[in-house]
């Protein structure tokens, strides 16, 4: 899989622009449930790692001793999800952490222009990527920090570009599969920050892409690997060439690739491999609460294989970039898939200990002892702790809500403002045609589908609301403060774009907009006579019930080679490792024709109390602990004969293999953020 490159672009190229350009950085704060996680976050793990966690706190980037790997990615890492996590918030203490941290690393850039400790003879570009998204996004969120960011990111990307052309700085060959996320920034900086410097970052980026291993061939019917990876013969492993391509976090980040090269060299036929790539990778390779499942490398579709923290996050990063460039509502969608079912479920409520891997299928969370069911991860993967398993989790898992509340809102057109992906924040920005607008979006979504928009804006503009594709019927009611008479919208009066499932309501200066929406469950089928079951944009998984023993948590629970990690302060008293245990009978199978939701959420539309913090009702915080949700599913089931395979359930039995054992009961299903311990991939039966 070769591809050619050139490197005579001219500096006058206009890049190919977004369907929905994205707004700065700090122009979107979050409300209501949305700020308590994010304030949850900042009181957690990920707002204290830089106190205490060796891989932040004693970083070789900062003078330190302390790494996971001879990538040297762990603060780049760090940066990319702590800076849109401190200005989301405006933290005045997680800002101080990002000054630091980027003031050193600054102080420290090499004469010949490098970021990072690593001696000239030893140089991999890949860390460097991630490192360069959090200076961007801390230029977009205070611009009086880029007379010192810019001319250092362009004396990096002078030495990138020599590096390239003689084809160093690929020590291992992650930079050659995740490079669309340095092209990000070099987009950035030719469009927001050019100076002198045009044809190097063209440059650059056609060298970058040349040497990059080529998604779009991948993403073809001849060479895409659509079976179960653990039938391939002969065995994929981690030399095998295709592998880059197989790695769950490589295979999350690469579904943006066609999109960022699209921008830059017009090749329309990559928006076609992009829209392949999601899908094959969503259908053959998905787990049901969003992500991908690759217990490092991807399998199938079993419920007994993990899907990575990083690829979580990862995944709501690339959809959410793909919905801005392309626009299909499909993306937003999946981003919200990932963003509100396989995100929380990844993390203890409190957000102090997190997991390396979460299973669909998992009746209990602690160490394993004995045949490991996963394909290169170790016996504490699914142990919800500081560091289990390995490092880069705990220091890439902060990006996951910062950009997803950073990429909520976006620009449409020029005098269009648009809810892309929906949940509580408040956005303050000046459109292209000079209407600023002041919007807030109070609403407890996807807990309930009703969103109260209130908006003050200098001349009329136009809302553009996101209706979810599983969406069944809606109505927006606009009011104006100026007494002209409301205006309803239904789905028989308006239609959204069939493209973006954009409603575009013009509006004038000054009012309120009620958007309600409304769901009916529906199933997935998984394969073998399996169902999930989803509520909007809910995953349903079945309550086992648990007990949570806690015990004194590690910073690391594994050894690897390039591991080294100087403890240099106290553990917080809050960071635990849990070993969680069902209580309820996990080997469950129910009728789908059964399947009945509840609610404990007021039917009522009036905006009731809380209202200025962004909700109809007050939600309990933390939302995702154990039966905060308000949302519930009740079905018949029984118990089946379903036993373990190395540790941990086996593929559900086939379907003449489902006879019950005892009385038919009826059984609940929650929100799977909310359900550390679940099973979320449920056999059928047959019985009413």
């Amino acid at each position: 899989m070769s591809m050619s490159y050139s490197t005579s672009l001219t500096g006058n190229l206009s890049l190919n622009p977004f369907i929905f350009e994205p707004l700065p950085l700090g122009s979107i704060k979050p409300l209501g449930w949305l700020d308590d996680q994010l304030r949850l976050m900042s009181n957690g793990l990920a707002g204290h790692e830089h106190d205490f966690y060796p891989i932040v706190s004693d970083s070789v980037w900062l003078g330190g001793h302390s790494e996971y790997s001879a990538l040297n990615e762990g603060i780049p890492y760090w940066l990319n999800g702590l800076v849109p996590l401190a200005y989301g918030l405006d933290d005045s203490r997680l800002k101080s952490q990002t000054d630091s941290v980027v003031d050193y690393i600054l102080n420290n850039q090499q004469s010949d222009g490098w970021l990072g400790p690593e001696a000239p003879d030893n140089r991999d570009i890949w860390g460097r990527f991630p490192l360069c998204l959090g200076l961007m996004q801390l230029v977009e969120a205070d611009e009086s920090k880029s007379a010192r960011i810019i001319p250092a990111l362009y004396k990096f990307v002078t030495l990138l570009q020599h590096m390239l052309v003689r084809n160093t700085g690929y020590e291992q060959f992650w930079g050659k599969v995740r490079y669309p996320d340095m092209i990000i920034t070099l987009q950035w900086l030719y469009e927001k920050h050019p100076g002198n410097y045009t044809q190097t970052l063209l440059q650059t980026m056609s060298l970058l892409n040349g040497h990059g291993s080529p998604w779009a061939n991948y993403y073809n019917e001849a060479n895409y690997i659509f079976q179960d990876l653990d039938t391939v013969q002969p065995p994929i492993t981690g030399d095998s060439d295709v592998f880059r391509y197989v790695h769950a976090v490589n295979a999350a980040q690469g579904m943006k690739a066609g999109a960022v090269m699209y921008r830059f060299n017009n090749d329309a036929s990559l928006l076609d491999s992009t829209r392949n790539g999601v899908s094959w990778t969503l259908t053959y390779h998905g787990d049901p609460a969003g992500s991908v499942i690759g217990d490092e490398r991807e399998s199938g579709l079993s419920p007994n294989r993990g899907s990575e923290l990083c690829t979580a996050v990862e995944t709501m990063y690339s959809l959410s970039y793909l919905y801005q460039a392309m626009g299909d509502r499909l993306f937003a969608d999946r981003c919200e898939r990932a963003a509100f079912n396989a995100l929380p479920v990844s993390l203890t409520s409190d957000h102090w200990a997190h997991q390396y891997l979460v299973l669909p299928n998992q009746p209990f969370s602690h160490s394993l002892n004995g045949p490991n069911p996963f394909w290169n991860t170790g016996d504490q993967s699914i142990l919800y702790g500081t560091a289990p398993n390995y490092p880069c989790c705990t220091v890439n898992m902060p990006q996951g809500l910062p950009k997803f509340l950073s990429a909520s809102f976006v620009q449409v057109g020029a005098n269009g403002l648009g809810h892309a992906l929906l949940s509580p924040a408040r956005v303050t920005t000046t459109l292209p045609s000079g209407t600023h607008v002041s919007l807030s979006c109070n609403t407890t979504y996807p807990f309930t589908n009703t969103l109260h928009y209130t908006f003050t804006a200098f001349a009329p503009f136009t809302l553009h609301l996101r209706l979810p594709s599983w969406a069944t019927t809606y109505e927006i009611i606009a009011s104006s403060t100026d007494g002209s008479p409301a205006k309803s919208y239904t789905t028989s009066s308006l239609l959204p774009d069939p493209h973006t499932g954009m409603l575009a309501i013009d509006l004038l200066a000054t009012g309120t907009v009620q958007y309600t929406f409304t769901a009916d469950i529906r199933t997935e089928d998984r394969g073998n006579d399996t169902i999930s079951v989803y509520h909007g944009a809910l995953l349903y998984a079945l309550d086992v019930g648990f007990s949570d023993t806690t015990t004194t948590t590690t910073v690391s629970t594994s050894t690897f080679d390039n591991l080294v990690q100087n403890a240099t302060a106290p553990i917080p008293p809050q960071a635990h490792d849990h070993y969680i245990v069902n209580t309820k009978p996990w080997n469950i199978a129910i009728d789908p024709s059964t399947l009945e939701f509840h609610t404990s959420a007021p039917t009522t539309n009036a905006t009731t109390t809380a209202s200025d913090q962004g909700e109809e009702y007050e939600l309990p915080n933390p939302i995702w602990a154990y039966e905060a949700p308000p949302g519930w599913i009740s079905a018949k089931a029984c118990e089946i004969e379903w036993g373990l395979e190395k540790q941990v359930p086996a593929p559900p039995p086939a379907k003449g293999e489902r006879a019950c054992k005892g009385d038919v009961r009826e059984v609940v299903l929650r929100p799977y953020g909310s359900l550390k311990v679940h099973m979320a991939v449920l056999p059928v039966v047959g019985l009413v």
